[in-house]
């Protein structure tokens, strides 16, 4: 199973796309991820089976884009998100954000 990134469609294999997120957002319940390619940020939201991109908007994550990832499982902590595939996993954490 290759992942791509959406911006310059080079795909990846889940250890290395699952490695390149760098933040959780757990009030928002979304991951940063850095594409290692081409440096592209996107948001996103691991759901069962698939990675939904989009936008803050309002307060809330709208899931523009869907790619089905089969077997793709997920369980919130405190300040983590845990992400699993078949017999992976990948530990994404809360960066501390200074007060404005």
């Amino acid at each position: 199973m290759l992942i791509p990134c959406l911006a310059c469609e080079s795909r990846f294999l889940p250890d290395e796309y699952f490695g390149a997120c760098c933040d959780y957002n757990r009030g928002l319940d979304l991951v940063l991820w850095t594409c290692p390619r081409c440096g592209n940020h996107d948001d996103l939201r691991v759901l069962p089976g698939e990675l939904g991109f989009g936008y803050p908007h309002r307060g809330r994550f709208d899931v523009h884009d869907r790619v089905r990832v089969p077997g793709l499982r997920r369980q919130r902590g405190d300040l983590r998100l845990d992400i699993s595939l078949n017999s992976s996993s990948w530990r994404v954490s809360t960066r501390i954000r200074q007060p404005a």
